[in-house]
């Protein structure tokens, strides 16, 4: 039996630094797909070893992608966790990794939009406003 293929801490932490950049592309058309793809990249190149193999990879996720970055990580986690599982040679189709994708991502956009976006912004803004009209010099940096 081949030896399993598996992504590394250090796999992991290249996929992480390129999330940071999951915005950095997004377009009308497929919201965040491209910045989901380059986040991806490293492991892609680890998993599959053949070109052809690397490319469908890249296809696969280039599909509609939509979420609040800051809680993209799950949704990382559990799908490098399938292609791992399928590079390792288990039945896992297309449609599956996508649906999983699909099926985190709305979820997870719903917790993440209210509690930085409606929560934790303007609690930030109102205590810089507060410190601000006190002279702090802190207040306009927060």
């Amino acid at each position: 039996m081949a030896e399993k293929i598996q992504l590394s801490k250090s796999d992991r932490q290249k996929v992480w630094w390129r999330s940071q950049f999951l915005q950095g592309s997004w377009n009308y058309e497929r919201m965040q797909n491209l910045g989901w793809a380059y986040s991806l990249i490293p492991a892609i190149k680890k998993l599959y070893t053949k070109k052809e193999d690397q490319a469908a990879a890249l296809e696969r996720h280039l599909e509609f992608f939509n979420t609040h970055p800051y809680v993209a990580a799950p949704i990382m986690g559990v799908t490098l966790a399938l292609e791992e599982e399928r590079a390792n040679g288990v039945e896992i189709d297309d449609a599956a990794i996508q649906g999983v994708k699909i099926g985190m991502m709305g979820p997870l956009a719903g917790i993440g939009d209210p509690v930085f976006w409606f929560t934790v912004r303007p609690i930030l803004g109102a205590l810089g406003a507060s410190l601000a009209a006190s002279g702090n010099i802190v207040g306009p940096l927060l």
